[in-house]
């Protein structure tokens, strides 16, 4: 009886032996840089170094655009109260009828050989002192 508790013995010791020998080489295969779960992390790792560089980046590019911002608004908003003011000095000028040029002298009629010519143009356009005002 002892013999058949040594070899049962003997038989489970070998049995665990060979349970933690497959257990170790899983353990190597999952924790392996470049197939197992071990590669996975390290991967994830450097993509979150990436994305906080990233990050960091694009929080000091959106602070420097909401300072620019700022300044912008700032400037617009005097920019409109000076207008505004112009506008409120403007209803204090009086309204004074504006002063009409004298009609100028009718333009000669041209002669049927200036009308050939190419080098002037057909039509011309005079202006008068009120479309300059």
């Amino acid at each position: 009886m002892e013999m058949i508790a040594d070899i049962l013995l003997a038989a489970g010791a070998l049995g665990a032996g060979l349970y933690c020998l497959v257990l170790g080489r899983r353990l190597n295969r999952f924790n392996d840089l470049e197939k197992g779960v071990g590669g996975a992390v390290a991967v994830l790792s450097a993509q979150v170094d990436d994305l906080t560089k990233t990050l960091s980046a694009a929080q000091s590019t959106a602070a420097t655009s909401a300072q620019t911002l700022t300044d912008l608004t700032q400037r617009a908003e005097n920019m409109s109260r000076k207008l505004e003011l112009q506008m409120a000095s403007l209803h204090d000028v009086p309204d004074a009828p504006p002063a009409r040029a004298p009609a100028p002298a009718p333009a000669p009629q041209p002669t049927p050989a200036a009308t050939q010519s190419v080098s002037e143009p057909m039509f011309v356009r005079h202006r008068t002192a009120e479309t300059h005002q």
